[in-house]
């Protein structure tokens, strides 16, 4: 799992890239990665993650343990 992300399992996308005269040639997406440290006032602790800016928003609007409980991921093992 090199670049699959713990928390979501996000993947890079595949495509082309098309030039002016639409030769393709592969190219890799790649998700915006941010390394973050979160604090859980729950468990008064930090935890240190690596997360997409998608995902760092959802956390803002709805917490980080309700986050991890919509994805089934146990947030005391982080």
């Amino acid at each position: 799992m090199a670049s699959k992300r713990k928390i979501t399992r996000i993947k890079p996308l595949f495509g082309n890239r098309r030039s002016h005269s639409m030769k393709a040639t592969r190219h890799k997406f790649k998700p915006n990665v941010q390394k973050k440290r979160i604090y859980i006032p729950e468990e008064k602790r930090w935890v240190n993650v690596r997360l997409t800016a998608r995902e760092l928003r959802t956390i803002d609007k709805i917490g980080f343990l309700n986050f991890c409980k919509r994805n089934g991921i146990n947030a005391r093992r982080l």
